[in-house]
């Protein structure tokens, strides 16, 4: 019964049309973000600023699950609901990021190991009294000179699936999120590569851990070139790559693939989403191809709000048109006179 809970839980998080915010900015994250509009990272400015898109009228339509951050979880609303009661009032799946970040890994410069799994089991008792369905932990892969290491990434895939079993035995579908950096100049080939590497070592190591692909999420960076390459791939080159390299290493009875929008900006990670699912139609890709973004959903509507309470109406009605044009491209159907202002 356990397991088809987790697949059911999977399943509607990957529901047609929805995907993913990512709300779990770690409190150096939030802090920068806030920074960038001149407004103090206060406990009650940062619960201002979530409580306002959590509640964003008819969100739902477009979004099925919100990654939380460990004191969002624990918090409430202005009037006093909890916030995750805030979620699930519009049915929303709560979930929670559970990893405590990337360390640098001893002995490989430049390269790290995402910590967190001692004592996992009991915070894990303790997000799901809370209200989690579901958790999320971020490994981070680096491209540069002789990295990534095979070694890097046999740590992080091993983390990832010792993640995700204690994620099932705690009835919590785990989002398993190998992300391979955009940063620097590599190539959208040195980025398939390495992403090939990562993806295989991964479902190694889950099956190793026993884990039920049926009920886990996988959240991964597109196949994409560096940032600072001098030429990049375009969208229909990312969407050919990212499909093709997915193809060959992630079983197809993972239900979904919710991309993450990596630093990209809003008009690439969209772009990008739109092709990559309008080539994975004409392929007969096995998995819903969605997304789990932050930046791409929250970059805008930050802005809009700019920290002032009489902006809240206007940063909503930005929150929801990034929804609905991400919930477009995750159907491949996105086409840009969707970026006119309008009232939700």
């Amino acid at each position: 019964m356990k397991n088809k809970t987790l697949a059911d839980t999977a399943a509607s998080i990957v529901a047609p049309g929805k995907g993913i915010l990512a709300a779990d900015e770690s409190s150096p994250t939030i802090k920068k973000r806030f920074d960038s509009i001149n407004t103090e990272s206060t406990e009650d400015n940062r619960r201002n600023y979530r409580e306002m898109l959590f509640s964003t009228k008819n969100i739902s339509r477009y979004v099925s699950g919100v990654i939380l951050f460990d004191e969002t979880i624990y918090q409430n609303s202005s009037d006093g609901t909890p916030l995750v009661e805030v979620l699930t009032d519009q049915g929303i799946i709560p979930g929670i990021k559970v990893d405590k970040g990337a360390k640098p890994l001893a002995g490989h410069p430049n390269e790290t190991i995402t910590e967190g799994l001692d004592g996992l089991r009991e915070r894990l008792a303790k997000y799901v009294e809370a209200g989690a369905r579901f958790t999320k932990w971020r490994a981070v892969i680096s491209i540069g000179d002789g990295i990534p290491s095979s070694y890097c990434i046999q740590a992080n895939a091993h983390a990832l699936a010792r993640f995700a079993s204690l994620s099932q035995e705690a009835e919590l579908v785990p989002i398993i999120e190998p992300e391979v950096l955009m940063d620097g100049e590599h190539s959208i080939d040195a980025c398939y590569a390495a992403t090939e590497s990562v993806l295989r070592e991964v479902y190694s190591q889950l099956e190793q851990c026993r884990v039920d692909l049926k009920g886990t999420l996988l959240k991964p960076n597109m196949v994409i070139s560096g940032k600072s390459a001098s030429k990049r791939a375009n969208a229909e080159e990312v969407a050919k790559a990212t499909v093709s390299c997915f193809k060959d290493t992630v079983p197809s009875i993972v239900p979904g693939i919710v991309f993450l929008s990596g630093g990209q900006s809003d008009n690439e990670s969209i772009m990008n989403l739109d092709a990559i699912n309008k080539y994975a139609k004409n392929v007969g890709a096995p998995w819903e191809l969605s997304f789990s973004y932050g930046r791409g959903l929250q970059a805008a509507p930050l802005n809009a709000w700019g920290g002032k309470s009489d902006q809240q109406k206007t940063a909503q009605n930005v929150f929801f048109q990034r929804a609905l044009v991400t919930s477009a491209a995750r159907n491949g159907s996105y086409d840009p006179s969707m970026e006119a202002a309008f009232n939700y």
